[in-house]
């Protein structure tokens, strides 16, 4: 390999890519629109959960429930109906996602010291919402029902109430359970897995299609110096578009940065190296820009799906998660969390090291093979 030729090649990449401004901006610009786009709307937190109440009890307790309701950052109480119809009602139109159905027997049953049955209706249209937001609504009739019970065991004298085992919980890593913590994160990831994988098949084929591709093959410059000559500076980019992502993390959603930023930027860099062997295999099987753009997302969305970063792997049949094992961004996703919210270092992330090592030399040393062979 001939240094000079080589870089000859990249600075010819860089002079095309400064040449073309729509493709400097999308390399500059969406990293932060994407950082954006997801720290914001790829969330799990809940708010402001529309709820309805049919209080038929109309009793001070049931006013009770309906203020604590209010009084919650969780839930936004939006009125009260009749009787279960009208709740039906609210729910089919999906105006509300939780309605409480307070029958007339409520309090009666309450002051009695007897079980009092409450009907929880739930939308479950989305699935997630649906069951965070109804465990997080059982917690608090639980707890009220608790309440009643030692206030009502206090007026009859008994000054401990009943028995109860006290839990102290700890939160690790997010304590705030803020879903920016757990996506941010994996955003840093995928955004270079797209940037890299998509720019450098696309680079390619551009190329091939436009003619240049041919006049290269016939100077002195050898294939595999014409390949690590166009994939360098994008790999320069997607560590520029990193450093972004990095920063506006860390300052703009405040996302704790714990562990090591050089081994994160170390590893980063192999994970680059994986999606440019992915880039080259693409550009082997597409003719036009129009077909590598379409086959980047075929191989990316599964990747995207099946790597954890929305839905967790363990949750997934054993066959999809033995699946996932042959997806580079699920081995470099378990990087970003562990450097951003556990602070761990390589002794820790070690296999996840190794395993990224070795993708990275099968799918360039691949994509290499496959493009020599196209030639």
């Amino acid at each position: 390999m001939n240094l000079l030729r080589l870089m000859s090649v990249i600075r010819k990449e860089f002079r095309q890519m400064r040449r073309d401004p729509v493709l400097m901006r999308m390399l500059i610009v969406a990293p932060i629109f994407q950082l954006i786009m997801f720290g914001y709307a790829a969330t799990t937190d809940i708010k402001n959960v529309p709820v309805v109440i049919a209080d038929e009890s109309n009793s001070p307790e049931s006013r009770a429930i309906s203020n604590s309701i209010r009084a919650s950052r969780y839930f936004d109480l939006i009125g009260h109906v009749r009787d279960y119809r009208e709740l039906k009602t609210v729910l089919d139109a999906g105006q509300a996602q939780l309605a409480l159905h307070l029958p007339t027997d409520f309090a009666r049953d309450l002051r009695r010291g007897e079980a009092a049955s409450v009907m929880l209706y739930i939308d479950g249209t989305d699935a997630v919402t649906a069951n965070t937001a109804a465990s997080y609504m059982m917690r608090m009739l639980q707890a009220f029902g608790s309440k009643v019970a030692v206030e009502r065991m206090k007026r009859r004298g008994f000054a401990g109430g009943p028995p109860q085992v006290e839990m102290a919980p700890r939160v690790w890593y997010n304590p705030e359970l803020r879903s920016a913590n757990y996506m941010v994160p994996g955003v840093f990831g995928l955004i270079i897995m797209i940037i890299t994988t998509a720019w450098t098949a696309q680079s390619i084929v551009k190329e091939r299609e436009v003619g240049t591709l041919e006049q290269l093959l016939v100077t002195p410059v050898r294939p595999l110096e014409l390949l690590i000559g166009k994939s360098v500076p994008y790999a320069f980019t997607a560590l520029i578009a990193a450093t972004e992502i990095l920063l506006l993390a860390k300052f703009w959603f405040r996302v704790p940065l714990r562990g090591s930023v050089p081994l994160l930027f170390g590893l980063a860099a192999i994970f680059i190296v994986c999606n440019l062997g992915l880039g080259l295999l693409i550009s082997t099987i597409t003719r036009t820009q129009q077909q590598a753009i379409l086959a980047t997302f075929f191989f990316l969305m599964p990747g995207v799906l099946l790597s954890g970063f929305m839905f967790p792997v363990s949750n997934m049949p054993w066959i999809i998660q033995q699946a996932s094992r042959l997806i580079p961004y699920r081995y470099f996703l378990e990087v970003c969390r562990g450097v951003f919210l556990r602070g761990v270092g390589l002794e820790v992330l070690w296999p996840q090291a190794v395993t990224l090592a070795v993708f990275a030399v099968a799918l360039f040393t691949a994509g290499a093979l496959a493009f020599r062979k196209r030639l």
